[in-house]
C-alpha cells in the first residue's frame, strides 16, 4: 500500500492518492487500509511520504557521494535525475512537489511532512557541497532543492530531461565558484 500511494502521489499528487485508489494500485483489501492505518489518509500519505524520503535521500547521497569537485557533483547529481524522469517518461513528479500543490490548512500536518523532509535533503546537500561558510551552503542546498522541484515540472511538461540537466549545469557553476 505504501508503494501504491507513492506511485500515485507521484503521478498526480494527493489528490490522485485516495483510499479506492491506494487499495486498487495495491489490490490490498480495502480492510487493510483501515487495519494498518487507522488514522485514514493522512496517516498512509504520512508514512509513505518518510518512505520516499529514504529512497529520495539515498539517490542525492549517491549522486553526490563520489568523487570529483563540488560542481562536478551537483551536475552528476542532474544528470542521475534528468534519467530518471526520462525512464518514467515524464509521468512521475517528486511525490513531495506534487502532495504541497493540495495542500490546505487541514492539512498542516502533512506541510509539517514535507517541510521535513526539505530540510533533510537541504543538510544532505549541505554535507556534500560545502561553500566554507555554513549560512551560504545551507541556502545553496536550498536552491538545489528548489531546482530539483521546479525541473520536475518543466520535465513533466516539456517532456525532456533538459530542465535537470540545465539546472545542473548553472547550480554546478555556482558550487565551483563557492
Amino acid at each position: 500500500m505504501v508503494d501504491a500511494a507513492i506511485e500515485l502521489m507521484r503521478a498526480s499528487g494527493l489528490s490522485g492518492a485516495g483510499i479506492n485508489e491506494i487499495v486498487r494500485a495495491s489490490s490490498a483489501p480495502k480492510g487493510s487500509v483501515y487495519h494498518f492505518f487507522p488514522a485514514g489518509k493522512q496517516q498512509i500519505v504520512a508514512e509513505s511520504l518518510d518512505v520516499y524520503s529514504a529512497r529520495v535521500m539515498a539517490f542525492i547521497e549517491q549522486g553526490l557521494a563520489r568523487d570529483g569537485a563540488p560542481g562536478e557533483r551537483v551536475r552528476r547529481l542532474f544528470e542521475a535525475f534528468a534519467r530518471r524522469v526520462e525512464e518514467g517518461r515524464f509521468q512521475r513528479s517528486c511525490a513531495f512537489g506534487a502532495v504541497c500543490l493540495d495542500l490546505d490548512a487541514s492539512l498542516d500536518g502533512l506541510r509539517g511532512v514535507v517541510e521535513a523532509a526539505f530540510d533533510d535533503w537541504r543538510g544532505l546537500i549541505a554535507r556534500y557541497v560545502d561553500l566554507g561558510e555554513p549560512r551560504r551552503t545551507r541556502s545553496y542546498a536550498g536552491l538545489v532543492v528548489t531546482a530539483i522541484e521546479g525541473a520536475y515540472i518543466r520535465a513533466r511538461a516539456e517532456r525532456s530531461g533538459r530542465p535537470f540537466r540545465e539546472a545542473g549545469e548553472w547550480l554546478g557553476v555556482l558550487a565551483g565558484a563557492g
